[in-house]
């Protein structure tokens, strides 16, 4: 966290000016020798790898620019070393407040000026950070998506000399992404507002993309014109594997002993979490060498801060094997060396497979991901489909039974926020929790109300005693001692009002663990030392229009009809990967990004149970391939194409019909009537 002790504030009585503006776009932008010789002096290397050097090169002459990088691929380099050669502040968007914590404290380590704004920060260390971006003490700042609609970030804005935006997870900002958030839509506001004067580029960063996805991040974000740079999203190191099995926690355990290293158990349930990692610490520590507690541990968003922090550290640094985790667990984690992924349960996308499935084997090494999958999971598949699209009858009478709960009558309730027990509104009502959160999502899309399930609930605290009255305060620990003179000493005004603290800092600070912390303030409390308010995040519901009588409330079908579509199309692309025999899983994870991979892969358990092909049988997959490449070649060159001008190929009427039966099934073309078109 910033405070205001470590920033460089205007002398006293300064007034604020606001930045400079250029005459116009710096088109030319810095060499690529000055780029070199930042990336050595800061990163030690000598050269960039991979797309790095496009990308700069291409955000540095002033062109709004997508970069497609798989995770692992250098993205930060990519925005931190032309921010550094660019005059002004990078502005970083990302939704990972742990990593951006994490980017800042490394990048001020070797002596780059960055910070954060994030959610547990007081109103004045905003400000200080702000004013210390308009007066040029920072060159890289990271800010959450939610912060980009407060009044406080809007204004100061206007007085902020911006190099350029970068936006982090770009597929958030998609609708027709997999993970997206309305956070995002902000960014196109933030800039206009910082593009009143001079155009200000935007680069767009991503490690998962469907070709239309990628189309709509550019939209969304107003590229002048399309500008993408692509990575090869092949894994070379990393064996894809399905395991088609009745038995998930033996097949689990047997795949643990046999590939040493660190590993990622991700699951569905928070409450399997614990269950998982309960029963690896039994079943793994049998040999009576291994301590369990160095086993297993779990991670899920429902667990303190702290407490994630802390497993997430003991896990990072060795000291615990295997993390059994939600997908809460992994964005932005930076452990190159995790050897096996394993999902007990599917996930909802490929996207999020590819995602997670990627955060094994970034060090190169060979490293393994592997599903477990069995008839129970094609029906679980399908039935998320009806969970998160329940009727609309149903929604509907979700919001009638809001009003209900919250006593609200026709017309009143616009901008009044209620916390929201979604335990107790499913008791009193009768509803499934699963399908009455899904209701609510869509209710929030439908910008009916605002559903916030993970508010800023930070932690505070404020002093009941005087000064005086501290300084002579007896029988006190001496982790209390040094709870209390670290919070002295980084935050002000604690006598008169709270103060939202991070306890990951105090604790840095003050040589405890977050849970010491925790537990010395709680005691300072009970003694009426202090008064603490622990993190707390209650969902929250809030009225963004005035209630509606149920039969006047509309979901349209851009928020229904079209989502539910493409969420079943995502659902399908799950169980045909998972039910696939007979195609190399990296050339199906591949094309279905938009990547046709050459050859396989010769490790997935495809690959590795394919029997051996003859020199006859070589020859025609050889010319069925290069079947299949004629006819997209033809089709992209023309938006549409009809069937019978496929003729025009002289291909062999077996192959030619074969590999266009098999373009249709695999959906990369889609056939209407008499003619075809790329998907």
């Amino acid at each position: 966290m910033t405070h205001p002790e470590q920033l460089n504030l205007p002398e006293q009585g300064e007034a604020e000016r606001p930045a400079p503006a250029d005459e116009g776009c710096n088109c030319s932008g810095p060499s690529i020798s000055k780029h070199l010789s930042i990336l050595h002096q800061y990163w030690g290397y000598k050269d960039f790898r991979g797309i790095q050097r496009e990308i700069i090169e291409s955000i540095s002459q002033g062109r709004d620019t997508l970069g497609l990088m798989p995770t692992g691929g250098g993205k930060s380099i990519t925005f931190q070393v032309p921010a550094l050669a660019m005059e002004g502040v990078c502005i970083v968007i990302t939704p990972l407040i742990a990593l951006m914590k994490d980017q800042v404290e490394h990048l001020r380590k070797i002596g780059i000026q960055a910070s954060a704004i994030y959610s547990g920060m007081s109103h004045r260390e905003i400000l200080v950070t702000l004013d210390n971006c308009i007066f040029g003490g920072v060159k890289i700042l990271y800010v959450s998506p939610e912060r980009l609609s407060s009044e406080i970030f809007q204004t100061k804005m206007h007085r902020i000399r911006v190099s350029f935006i970068t936006v982090d997870e770009a597929h958030c900002i998609s609708q027709w992404g997999y993970d997206f958030r309305p956070s995002y839509l902000e960014i196109a506001k933030i800039r206009k507002i910082v593009s009143q004067q001079r155009h200000i580029p935007v680069l767009a960063l991503t490690a998962t993309a469907t070709p239309r996805v990628i189309d709509d991040i550019q939209q969304r974000l107003e590229f002048e014109q399309p500008n993408v740079f692509k990575m090869s999203f092949e894994r070379k190191n990393l064996a894809y594997i399905v395991r088609i099995t009745a038995d998930k926690f033996g097949q689990m355990v047997h795949i643990l002993n046999s590939v040493p290293g660190t590993a990622i158990i991700y699951v569905r349930s928070r409450r399997r979490t614990k269950e998982i990692a309960e029963f690896l610490c039994k079943s793994l520590s049998a040999d009576g060498v291994t301590p369990p507690s160095s086993i297993a541990t779990f991670y899920h968003a429902g667990l303190d801060h702290s407490v994630r922090d802390e497993r997430q550290r003991l896990w990072h640094d060795g000291k615990v094997r295997v993390m059994v985790a939600t997908n809460a667990f992994g964005m932005g984690i930076d452990k190159p060396d995790v050897r096996i992924v394993i999902h007990m349960d599917c996930p909802s996308s490929l996207e999020a497979y590819f995602q997670e499935a990627g955060r094994a084997g970034r060090d190169g090494r060979k490293a393994y991901a592997v599903m477990l999958y069995n008839n129970a999971d094609h029906r679980k598949l399908e039935q998320r489909i009806s969970e998160t699209f329940p009727e609309k009858d149903y929604i509907l009478k979700v919001y009638e039974h809001i009003a209900y709960f919250y006593q609200m009558a026709v017309g009143d309730g616009l901008g009044v926020t209620h916390e929201f027990d979604i335990n107790k509104f499913c008791r009193t009502f009768r509803h499934f929790p699963v399908q009455a959160d899904a209701a609510l999502k869509i209710l929030s899309r439908a910008g009916w109300i605002h559903y916030e399930t993970d508010p800023d609930g930070a932690a505070r605290v404020m002093f009941l005693l005087t000064r005086d009255e501290l300084y002579r305060l007896k029988n006190t620990s001496p982790h209390e001692e040094a709870t209390i003179t670290t919070l002295l000493r980084n935050y002000g005004g604690l006598f008169t009002d709270y103060a939202y603290i991070d306890l990951n800092r105090i604790a840095l600070e003050a040589s405890l663990t977050p849970e010491q912390v925790y537990l010395c303030l709680k005691a300072l409390s009970q003694r009426r030392i202090v008064h603490f308010i622990p993190q707390r995040r209650v969902p929250t519901i809030t009225y963004t229009q005035r209630r509606e009588e149920t039969s006047r409330v509309v979901i349209p079908s851009s928020v229904y009809e079209d989502r539910r579509v493409l969420f079943e199309k995502r659902i399908r692309a799950v169980w045909k990967y998972a039910e696939n025999t007979s195609i190399c899983r990296s050339q199906m994870l591949l094309r279905y990004f938009g990547e046709e991979l050459p050859h396989e892969c010769h490790q997935c358990d495809i690959c590795l149970n394919a029997p051996t092909t003859s020199e006859d049988d070589m020859l025609k997959n050889e010319k069925w391939q290069n079947a299949q490449e004629a006819i997209l070649q033809l089709v992209s060159d023309h938006q549409k194409h009809f069937i019978n001008e496929l003729n025009e190929l002289h291909l062999p009427t077996d192959h030619l019909q074969s590999a266009l039966k098999f373009l249709i099934s695999e959906e990369i073309l889609i056939a209407d009537s008499n003619q075809i078109y790329l998907a």
